[in-house]
């Protein structure tokens, strides 16, 4: 039971991280093209919010059962460092540069290391 816990507290982080994310990548992108009107934002408030509520329930959920907060850190920070590249590739259609792919790597790598070691 621990082990699944600590697995939906992962998810939720990344989940969270992921909507939050996208709420800013999608309000960045509508609000240029929109010419900055302000009504635009509010589904992505929401979307923000709902990542935020993930995010919380996820750092107290892996801080119960990890016991180790640099480990919930270094989950959400990996996450950031894999899931907005791939968010900045689907909605803008940019290619990362060498060194994005890079810091991506090393990303996932910290992540591992810092579940596993």
């Amino acid at each position: 039971m621990t082990l699944m816990l600590k697995i939906v507290a992962v998810a939720a982080i990344f989940l969270g991280e992921a909507l939050s994310i996208l709420a800013e990548l999608i309000a960045s992108r509508q609000f240029g093209r929109t010419g900055g009107d302000l009504k635009m934002l509010w589904p992505m408030f929401l979307l923000a919010c709902l990542g935020g509520i993930l995010l919380v329930c996820g750092y107290a959920l892996g801080y119960m059962h990890l016991r180790n907060i640099w480990i919930i850190v270094a989950i959400s920070v990996g996450a950031i460092l894999v899931v907005e590249p791939i968010l900045t590739v689907l909605i803008f259609r940019d290619v990362p540069t060498a060194g994005s792919l890079f810091g991506l790597v090393l990303g996932v790598f910290g992540a591992l290391a810092a579940i596993f070691l």
